[in-house]
Parts: structure tokens; C-alpha cells; sequence
């Protein structure tokens, strides 16, 4: 038997290549920009395919705000480090 749905790669590969307009319509720092997110949804395609009630642009976006939401993450950890150094410089100046 022939499958009857495209696999969960071969529907994110189709919607990406439904933005293709857009993404030209974009400046290239933008088009860039959309690359990485694009790309960084890819590295869920495992989760995706455990997630077949979802439409793949959905699961798309929400892998798309996994990686966006780890990077802030990432962000406010560099970001208490950096007060923390700064608090300590302060409280003992050399």
C-alpha cells in the first residue's frame, strides 16, 4: 500500500517552498532571518511527526518559537551573568 500523506519532511519542505514569494518580497537581512528560523523548525521534524493532528505550518510555527524562546533563554542567562560580574565589580572595586 501507497502512503496516503506526504511525510512530516517532504510537508515541511512544500510549505517552505509556499513562502517562497514572501521570502523574496523580503529584505535580505530578513530573508536570512527567516532562513535560520526555518531551518531551526527543521531540527523538530521528529516531534512533528508525533504531532499528526496539527496542520505542519503549525507545527512549523511552534518549532519556530521553541528555538526564538531558547535563544531568550540563552539571552537572560548571559545577561544575569553579565549583572552579577557587574554587581560584584561593583561591590569590590580593585
Amino acid at each position: 500500500m501507497g502512503r496516503t500523506l506526504p511525510s512530516i519532511t517532504q510537508a515541511f519542505l512544500q510549505e517552505q517552498q509556499s513562502l517562497a514569494k514572501f521570502r523574496r518580497a523580503l529584505r535580505l537581512e530578513d530573508q536570512r532571518a527567516l532562513d535560520d528560523i526555518l531551518a531551526a523548525s527543521r531540527r523538530h521534524l521528529a516531534a512533528a511527526a508525533y504531532a499528526s493532528h496539527l496542520l505542519p505550518f503549525e507545527v512549523m510555527l511552534l518549532a519556530m518559537l521553541v528555538e526564538e524562546h531558547k535563544e531568550v533563554l540563552r539571552l537572560r542567562q548571559r545577561l544575569d551573568v553579565l549583572e552579577e560580574r557587574k554587581r560584584a565589580r561593583e561591590q569590590h572595586p580593585e
